[in-house]
């Protein structure tokens, strides 16, 4: 190494004030560009339940009409308002009963009950639309527990008309059904009488029992005290018929289709359990309040306690029935909380679960008050659908804790 390069490797070098500083303005210039971006806004929190509950019936007023019906904007089936209404109404009674009540929920409650008594005639029966309802057994239904509600105490000619056609629907021997017939005992979603069809006729559509129109049928006429023995023995068969091995129930027999879980085995033919109709099983099986059932109802008790899930609709699916696992989501979680209420002393951890229900119900609500569901199968998708039954769980739950 020769001495210039070892003198320039060792010299001291001075830097002046005005240097120093320049270099100082400098450096802060470039971190003043370079720095890191702010970090994203909060997300809004989600509104609580009572405000969820809220925003929720204020959605449902805004959408009645003048006549006071709720009509959908997108399914021809729900335009005349005799599907959704008495759904709607229900709600916002479930909803007063939580605490939630205001002059203009009244007279919103008032106005649609007048809708429902016009189909009942001077002779107390019930005059169909022109076409017929398009879900006779659920618009009856509904339309009797809306009538049993203390907001419609005026109306006991109205409810016991509803209550004899939701009666003549029930499918027994008066209908020409014997007990060792499948269908025997339940109600359907036929828009006539269901009569059983002699052996060279062709059936009507949609003629046999369900689990969902048998479980709405019992809600209502025990809603309205109307609930016979007759009626329980033979709703009771059905209902045990649509009890698997594992405590859990499935929607209709032999229909791999509208069993939403699907096939569980081809030989012997049977379908997976799943929540909705394990919740309306059980509460089914409550009303029908047989000692021979007992053991039935702790075992359905029992897989709602196992498989409960508050953010999706429990069960197992077949693999081709996934991808609409959650379709029946709000009309899951509305039965079970009824079911709850039905019959408590059955489960466990009740006021957790409806805080999880509670929770989820208000994450999942739309700025403008509404729910709805993605997926279209059941028709969800229709916020005058999702919301009233998003309004059930969420009253029943709030007012369960309270």
């Amino acid at each position: 190494m020769d001495s210039h390069a070892h003198s320039v490797r060792t010299r001291h070098f001075s830097v002046s004030p005005v240097s120093l500083a320049l270099c100082v303005l400098i450096l802060a210039w470039i971190t003043a560009c370079h720095k890191s971006p702010p970090p994203p806004a909060p997300k809004p929190s989600p509104r609580n339940a009572e405000l969820a509950l809220a925003e929720g019936v204020k959605f449902l007023l805004q959408r009645q009409a003048e006549d006071g019906a709720w009509r959908s904007e997108y399914y021809a089936t729900f335009r005349d308002g005799t599907a959704l209404t008495p759904l709607v109404l229900l709600a916002l009674q479930y909803a007063h009963d939580s605490g939630y009540d205001s002059a203009e929920l009244s007279q919103a409650i008032q106005q649609g009950i007048d809708f429902l008594a016009r189909f009942v005639d001077k002779q107390g029966l019930i005059q169909e639309p022109q076409d017929g309802f398009d879900y006779p057994v659920y618009t009856a239904s509904l339309a009797i527990r809306v009538l049993s509600h203390r907001s419609a105490a005026s109306r006991a000619k109205e409810q016991s008309a509803w209550i004899r056609y939701l009666r003549e629907r029930q499918l027994t021997e008066k209908l020409g059904w014997r007990t060792e017939d499948k269908a025997y005992g339940g109600w359907g979603y036929c828009r006539l009488i269901p009569y059983k069809p002699a052996p060279d006729k062709f059936a009507p559509p949609l003629v046999e029992s369900n689990l969902s129109a048998t479980v709405f049928a019992l809600d209502a006429l025990a809603a309205a005290r109307a609930l016979d023995e007759t009626t329980r023995r033979a709703a009771a068969t059905f209902l045990r018929r649509c009890q698997n091995e594992d405590g859990g129930f499935h929607f209709i027999y032999d229909d791999p289709v509208r069993n939403k879980a699907g096939l569980a085995s081809s030989e012997p033919l049977r379908f997976h359990s799943y929540g909705s109709t394990t919740a309306d099983g059980l509460r089914g099986l409550v009303y029908c309040d047989f000692a021979e059932d007992k053991l039935r109802r702790v075992q359905a008790a029992d897989w709602l306690n196992r498989h409960f899930d508050a953010r999706q609709h429990p069960g197992q699916y077949a693999a081709a029935h996934e991808s609409n696992r959650n379709a029946v989501y709000y009309y899951y979680l509305a039965s079970i909380t009824q079911t709850w209420a039905q019959c408590s002393p059955l489960f466990s951890g009740l006021e957790v679960r409806r805080k999880e229900i509670a929770v989820a119900l208000a994450e999942q609500q739309h700025p403008d008050g509404g729910w709805s569901n993605p997926l279209s199968l059941v028709r969800e998708d229709e916020t005058l659908v999702a919301t009233p039954l998003a309004i059930v769980a969420l009253s029943l739950c709030l007012a369960q804790s309270n």
